[in-house]
């Protein structure tokens, strides 16, 4: 009797056991970390996103964690002391080790994008560039990161990265959904384009109506499970800084002398000039023989004329180059009609914001704030902005000039489709730019990590099995005893 009962408490073990449901208990997704430099011409940022490891359609839902922005020029001004540009990063890296937690450390991967600014240091002295990425790259690893490569991005990755960057913040590709409680791609997605004004270069990307004609302006990518095609392309030497050296050549050689005018320069203000500062940079390096030889000093002179200034400008474009092509900007570039809204960040908003011209005016009203500004004498404009740096304050009236010229004869804007640019540089808490775009494509490569599961069973069914069969084994045992 006492072993028919033992083999009727197993039996009674087995079957509640059986019984006792069993489900998939599935983790929290563990969080990310991923480091950005964006190594610009004028000066270089540091940016720390994150995401979970559990990523949306193949790409990570990213945020942006924290910003850091280098002391100093950028990385290309180091061409002559490359060491300094690895050390340059010591501080902002600090900080991101510091956001990020200590265990996570060594499996945040950390990229290095270099823009114009190396793309035209790497043009006139290759090795010096070399020798400059070489640096950076000692530094970085240094650290513990998964340093994945310091590069040069082509103008066209800049500017294809800065359209996901701004369509990823304003909810172009995908929207959360509180109701369903999950991502949702949104059923007529408002596609912006993106314009970008940097030191060296700018970049112009949106999505045409139809296919882009020149495979060379096209980029593809998949991004939450959908295909985008994208015109873009991108313009060396038509940077800010880069326009206003050649600028400044452009009005030395005219008229060659010690003392020359410069329409857009506000009067009473001067700026010395060395020609051999010409030489620095592929963009105006070129011979020209009316420039004199020599190290000589030349004396810029203010004028303020607007009308002046804008004419000067519209002289650093070839427009003849696109003949009566409709598809065509200047220098005999392709690029298929405007579609859409726009977003004008870097150097288009800094310019913009300071002529308060950030919420949408009209064209006209854009024009008249140009123009009174270009007529104001220095003693004037020093004296109503005395916290603006006095090395950029003169330079708003050719910045403004020159960004009217790039948007409208260049692009193509209009009266009318000049309501349809925005001009801003943040979307929401995080920066707008390359950098996010970047990071949010390099998602793709890095490897998806399957929910955690384990087997688990219900808490009340398991205490109620438990209970169950210590009861049993006590009824056994006393029935064997007996």
């Amino acid at each position: 009797s006492a072993i028919i009962g033992a083999l009727v408490a197993l039996s009674i073990i087995a079957l509640v056991l059986s019984l006792v449901k069993v489900e998939d208990v599935t983790l929290p997704p563990t969080v990310k970390y991923g480091l950005v430099f964006d190594a610009g011409s004028s000066h270089t940022s540091l940016f720390v996103y994150e995401w979970d490891s559990d990523k949306e359609n193949d790409t990570g839902v990213v945020s942006q964690t924290l910003s850091c922005d280098v002391q100093g020029p950028g990385i290309s001004s180091y061409a002559h002391d490359p060491p300094k540009a690895g050390d340059s990063l010591r501080e902002c890296l600090d900080k991101a080790l510091k956001v990020v937690p200590a265990a996570k450390h060594r499996d945040v991967p950390a990229y290095l994008g270099a823009t114009a600014g190396m793309r035209l240091l790497r043009e006139h002295n290759s090795s010096a560039a070399d020798q400059v990425l070489a640096e950076v790259t000692k530094t970085m690893r240094e650290y513990p990161v998964d340093f994945k490569g310091a590069r040069i991005l082509t103008g066209e990755e800049e500017g294809a990265y800065g359209w996901i960057t701004i369509n990823y913040l304003l909810d172009s590709f995908t929207k959360f959904s509180p109701k369903a409680h999950m991502w949702l791609h949104p059923e007529a997605a408002n596609i912006f384009g993106a314009l970008d004004l940097g030191g060296a270069s700018t970049q112009i990307s949106f999505m045409p109506e139809g296919s882009v004609m020149n495979q060379n302006e096209a980029c593809k990518f998949t991004l939450y499970g959908y295909n985008y095609n994208i015109y873009t392309h991108s313009y060396l030497c038509y940077g800010q800084n880069e326009m206003l050296k050649r600028l400044a050549k452009e009005l030395i050689a005219s008229a060659p002398s010690t003392r020359v005018l410069h329409p857009c320069y506000p009067r009473g203000y001067s700026e010395t000039v060395h020609l051999s500062s010409f030489r620095t940079s592929p963009c105006t390096n070129r011979s020209d023989a009316r420039l004199p030889l020599g190290d000589r000093t030349v004396t810029l002179e203010g004028r303020g004329n607007a009308s002046g200034c804008l004419a000067a400008v519209r002289e650093l474009f070839n427009f003849s180059a696109c003949g009566q092509s409709r598809d065509c900007t200047f220098d005999g570039v392709y690029q298929p009609p405007l579609r859409g809204q726009f977003i004008a960040f870097s150097a288009f908003y800094y310019n913009f914001k300071f002529l308060n011209l950030t919420e949408g005016q009209p064209l006209a009203t854009a024009r008249e704030a140009i123009e009174q500004l270009c007529t104001r004498s220095w003693e004037d404009l020093s004296s109503s902005y005395p916290k603006e740096d006095p090395k950029r304050l003169p330079k708003y009236c050719a910045n403004a000039n020159y960004i009217l010229t790039l948007l409208l004869d260049a692009y193509k804007f209009n009266d009318t489709s000049w309501n349809n640019i925005f001009f801003q540089m943040k979307a929401g808490s995080a920066d707008v730019g390359w950098t996010l775009g970047y990071m949010l494509n390099l998602t793709n490569m890095i490897p998806v990590e399957a929910p955690t599961r384990v087997k688990g069973h219900m808490p009340s069914l398991w205490a109620a099995a438990i209970t169950f069969i210590i009861l049993t084994l006590v009824l056994g045992l006393t029935a064997l005893l007996l």
